[in-house]
């Protein structure tokens, strides 16, 4: 995992997603896995696959630090669709 978290910190988006997808594969509880798949996709800018990953690593953990990074991303958009509807 430390190398994913190294690509995801250095952009390396796609290599880290494509690591992540065949340990999830292997592993597909590993809460883990998710919440740093959704990190990656974040990075790219596909919020929906993001939220969608977050979700899948709070499904599996309550306590995972997606909860956070998901409730930051819906307080994001939040904020920016607001603003669309406000010009």
């Amino acid at each position: 995992m430390e190398k994913i978290k190294r690509l995801i910190t250095e952009g390396s988006t796609d290599e880290a997603i494509r690591l992540l997808d065949a340990h999830i594969q292997k592993n597909p509880d590993d809460d883990e896995a998710y919440y740093l798949r959704g990190k990656a996709y974040y990075k790219q800018g596909d919020i929906r696959l993001a939220l969608n990953n977050y979700l899948e690593a709070i499904a599996r953990n309550p306590d995972s630090p997606a909860q956070g990074a998901y409730n930051m991303a819906i307080r994001i958009l939040d904020f920016y669709n607001k603003d669309m509807y406000n010009h």
